[in-house]
């Protein structure tokens, strides 16, 4: 991170390890609420330190200062995207066959080590082999979607200096680095709600979930910083109070559903919207927004993600590559998630749907 100039692999290298370096080592030693994660089948339990935010904090603190000090060029990664993604994706490939060869070479025997290999080789490499594996005590499934979402926001950050240096600073730049700076802080100001997520609870540490949060998230949710910074777009006041009208409800159905899950789970008994939880079967939650769609959070997110292209106007559909992604894998992971909750409440579940039957849009199944 201390370079301007240098040769294709060092540079990139460079930044990359300085940052996962500085993610693990601060991560490790900055204060912050330690919060139990979900009891796993075994009955163990993972902790977590959820100083996310500080982390952040500093982490831009520190970045300014070496602004400052002309240690570091606030461009830097919106000069070398390109590269930096490349490398970060072979970063990615070679983290991967080190977890699978790790995870299925591994005899531990509990929930969150336990290997998981069924022969198939593609599946296992995509889908992982451990569900929560680890290095010198760093949770890497925790670590790797914090490194994700702490590098939106500096890619943002980068791209909204080269369009000031370029005296190109356009009210679409503006309007996008608010929402995503909102979004990003706002996830980690409630990163303790993480801990209770599907991905950690459930999903084993792939290559789906490596390359989503290392390369995916970063490098394609801020795909309308890229393409603002070559393209100007006025937008009229109207058009600007209409978007932030959907940024809006998005966020609150958003946070407001992963929150009620959250609490639910902490405490099934505590209040939802002033009333007592309407729970199935002692099991799922089917009040407040749990109550209107099985999966109001994805509509929530979904809302987010079209608030963060409407700023690009609607000349080009590139800017919309995030949102109708996102659409395509919270489909295909909502038909996931019914697979999984089907099989595993049986009986309860045909009860919840059938007092719910919306799935992620409310009034449409």
């Amino acid at each position: 991170m201390i370079f301007y100039n240098g040769c294709f692999g060092f540079l990139q290298v460079g930044l990359l390890l300085s940052y996962f370096a500085y993610l693990a080592i601060a991560g490790s030693f900055l204060p912050g609420k330690i919060v139990p994660g979900v009891p796993l089948t075994d009955g163990t339990r993972l902790h977590y330190r959820c100083n996310g935010l500080l982390l952040l904090l500093v982490l831009v603190a520190l970045l300014g200062v070496g602004i400052q000090m002309d240690v570091v060029s606030p461009t830097v990664i919106a000069d070398r995207g390109l590269e930096l993604l490349s490398t970060t994706f072979i970063f990615t490939i070679f983290v991967m066959f080190l977890l699978y060869i790790a995870g299925s070479r591994s005899t531990d025997r509990s929930s969150s080590l336990k290997p998981h290999v069924n022969g198939n080789f593609i599946l296992d490499w995509w889908f992982g082999v451990q569900l929560n594996p680890q290095f010198m005590g760093i949770d890497l499934k925790f670590f790797f979607v914090r490194a994700g979402m702490m590098g939106w926001l500096l890619i943002n950050l980068s791209v909204l200096a080269k369009s000031v240096q370029e005296s190109d600073l356009t009210q679409s730049m503006i309007l996008y680095q608010i929402f995503c700076a909102i979004y990003i802080f706002d996830y980690f100001f409630h990163e303790e709600f993480m801990t209770s997520t599907w991905d950690i609870i459930a999903e084993r540490l792939g290559f789906m979930l490596v390359f989503g949060d290392l390369v995916w998230i970063p490098f394609t949710f801020s795909i309308q910083a890229w393409w603002l910074l070559g393209n100007k777009v006025e937008l009229t006041t109207a058009a600007v109070v209409a978007n932030c009208f959907v940024f809006l409800i998005g966020y609150l159905v958003f946070r407001g559903a992963n929150k009620q899950k959250h609490v639910f789970k902490k405490d099934p008994k505590a209040p939802i919207w002033g009333k007592p939880p309407k729970v199935i079967g002692g099991k799922l939650l089917a009040s407040g927004y749990w109550g209107i769609a099985r999966h109001s959070n994805y509509l929530g997110d979904l809302l987010v993600a079209l608030s963060l292209s409407l700023p690009c106007g609607i000349s080009s559909p590139v800017p919309y590559f995030y949102p109708i992604y996102l659409f395509i894998l919270l489909i295909w992971r909502e038909r996931r998630d019914e697979a999984r909750c089907a099989e595993k409440y049986r009986e309860v579940w045909k009860e919840y749907c059938k007092l719910v039957p919306w799935r992620i849009f409310p009034y449409i199944y």
